[in-house]
């Protein structure tokens, strides 16, 4: 059993990230890219435990695409075979910085999206995110019953967030994504997770996920810290970073489930997980 100030700790959600914007199949044969791999993946992810998917759409040539019509159908395929997985669909600046793009697929109505909360200097090219930009993100969701999620690569985003809220274009209590590992931006060390986590406002609720060969570790202190994770393909094409194994999203997720029960947290089930993150609408059949 964990526990948290002399308190154990709630039930873990999972979150699968299984595609993301960058891995191809020249990274890796594992990586899902059409909405029936997703589908599939998602599937075999919430049957072991997953109850949120995090959500990247590709188009017919393996290329990130903003468009509703692919988003849709893999929310359709998901939606027929996991009914209650909790949907967080990415916003994401960095291929595409035109928030008419960017915000196309709330009109799909997910449960959440992703909202980053500044500028991400990635090695290969940078997400931009003025503060008019998260605004009107905001805004949108907002308009449409839609969680943010907010995704935190550095301190000063959370500050962002807490600005934010305190000016009404957040509603809280506030969910953070906290990611770490990335060149460029906030490390992974220990320490690190553990100043996000203390930095956050009180009442919120927060997930973790380490890039690339920070994934397992801070899967780990997530799930001691009475926080919950990200895993899959997006965030990591490797298994074994120091082998080389590529991972596959279901080996991701039993990982994670397994060390979630060897280190004493139960997993949330996608109805538990609605309730911890006080979301409002259900899931559309």
């Amino acid at each position: 059993m964990v526990y948290i100030n002399g308190q154990p700790a709630g039930k873990l959600i999972i979150q699968l990230a299984p595609t993301g914007m960058i891995p191809s199949r020249g990274d890796t044969p594992n990586v899902p890219i059409t909405p029936e791999e997703i589908a599939k993946d998602t599937n075999e992810a919430y049957r072991l435990g997953a109850s949120v998917v995090h959500l990247h759409a590709r188009d017919g040539e393996g290329r990130p695409t903003y468009l509703k019509e692919v988003y849709g159908n893999i929310i359709s395929l998901i939606r027929e075979k996991c009914p209650n997985i909790i949907i967080c669909v990415s916003t994401s600046g960095r291929m595409d910085m035109d928030i008419g793009h960017r915000s196309e697929v709330l009109s799909l109505r997910p449960d959440m999206a992703s909202l980053m909360m500044g500028h991400v200097n990635f090695s290969i090219n940078p997400s931009i995110n003025t503060m008019d930009t998260i605004r009107r993100l905001a805004c949108a969701m907002n308009d449409r019953g839609i969680k943010p999620e907010l995704e935190i690569f550095e301190p000063g985003f959370i500050n962002t967030a807490k600005y934010l809220a305190r000016k009404g274009y957040l509603k809280t209590p506030l969910h953070f994504n906290l990611l770490l590992g990335s060149l460029g931006d906030m490390p992974a060390d220990f320490r690190d997770l553990a100043y996000l986590v203390e930095s956050l406002p009180p009442g919120s609720t927060w997930s973790a996920a380490g890039i690339g060969r920070f994934q397992t570790q801070i899967t780990a202190a997530a799930i001691l810290m009475g926080g919950h994770v990200r895993t899959g393909i997006e965030d990591s094409i490797y298994y074994n970073y120091e082998t080389r194994e590529l991972a596959t999203n279901k080996g991701l997720v039993e990982r994670a489930v397994r060390m979630a029960h060897e280190l004493g947290r139960d997993i949330a089930t996608p109805a538990e997980a609605r309730e911890i993150l006080g979301l409002e609408r259900k899931a559309q059949k």
